[in-house]
């Protein structure tokens, strides 16, 4: 059976602004699936009822896209080189511009596209964060990086602000071997200086203690027992991002779309407490902030006023 090069796709990949490509072979991750059934059985991720479906297209794509032989795996950086006013609630820097659903998604069609033409009439999806993918363990696979104890991928030279991406599809490559360290070593700053206590000693993620989680998944009101831990993080949080020794590597994004909205950079504590819902479809439209919603978002800004 014919294996194609992937060189071509990965310099196609790099030219359309992707900081890396790797490609593993598609089949069933047996490992994660012990590990992803531990994590829900001990009720890991709290009310997102969502990571319990489809458990067998999570764990084998070949059960997500029919033919399946490849997984592409595709990192996108977002990293900014500009800062909120440290007086507002803080913002996942991710969420700093416009939706990266939203611009990853078109690179990939166009992505697919390229592959389309080069390698013939082939068959495949794309995902950006949009399906039962197991995306961090594709990217470990593909010689991307290493799982952190903060359950983030982790790369050697530019840290771990990044999103993935995959694509796949029916052709064989030339595939790419998975790097063969983990280089969290004995650090634990993660876990240190997680305000929540999320991060487990033993590389797991209570997700259901994550601020991310509350202040984005989380439906209900939060619970009291939570106040004065968020330290104003608002939308998501970062700090177990912002601690990690890897993360000195990071460099600046050179994506437009993801450029910071002058609401995310600028708004004061009072812009946020006075901001009305026509403002905020408005301002925040084009945002992964909508996520949320305005009932959310004020929901999260009434508790971190509460404070105690």
């Amino acid at each position: 059976m014919q294996s194609f090069d992937s060189l071509l796709l990965k310099n196609e990949a790099i030219k359309a602004g992707f900081s890396f490509c790797g490609i593993s072979k598609a089949t069933e991750l047996i490992d994660d699936a012990k590990r992803l059934e531990q994590w829900l059985k001990a009720n890991r991720h709290g009310e997102m009822s969502y990571m319990e479906n489809h458990f067998e297209k999570r764990i084998d794509p070949r059960k997500l896209v029919e033919g399946a032989k490849s997984v592409i795996t595709l990192l996108y950086n977002y990293f900014p080189e500009k800062e909120q006013n440290k007086e507002s609630y803080k913002i996942s820097k991710y969420a700093y511009g416009h939706d990266y659903h939203e611009v990853i998604k078109t690179k990939l069609a166009a992505l697919f596209d390229y592959m389309q033409k080069t390698y013939g009439n082939i068959q495949g999806r794309c995902f950006v964060d949009s399906a039962p993918v197991l995306e961090r363990s594709w990217a470990q696979r593909s010689g991307a990086g290493w799982i952190g104890k903060n359950g983030n991928l982790i790369t050697k030279n530019q840290g771990s602000f990044f999103f993935l991406a995959e694509i796949i599809c029916d052709l064989d490559f030339d595939y790419d071997a998975p790097l063969a360290k983990n280089y969290c070593g004995t650090c634990t700053a993660c876990i240190d200086a997680c305000p929540t206590e999320a991060i487990l000693t033993k590389n797991e993620i209570d997700a259901s203690k994550c601020i991310s989680y509350f202040t984005i998944e989380l439906k209900k009101a939060i619970p009291n027992e939570m106040k004065g831990k968020f330290n104003d993080w608002m939308f998501g949080c970062d700090v177990c991002q912002d601690v990690c020794p890897w993360n000195r590597f990071s460099q600046p994004h050179t994506e437009n779309s993801f450029e910071p909205l002058e609401a995310v950079l600028n708004f004061t504590k009072q812009d946020w407490h006075e901001i009305n819902e026509t403002v905020f479809k408005e301002v925040f439209h084009h945002s992964a902030i909508k996520r949320t919603k305005f009932s959310g978002l004020q929901r999260n800004v009434a508790f971190l006023r509460q404070r105690s």
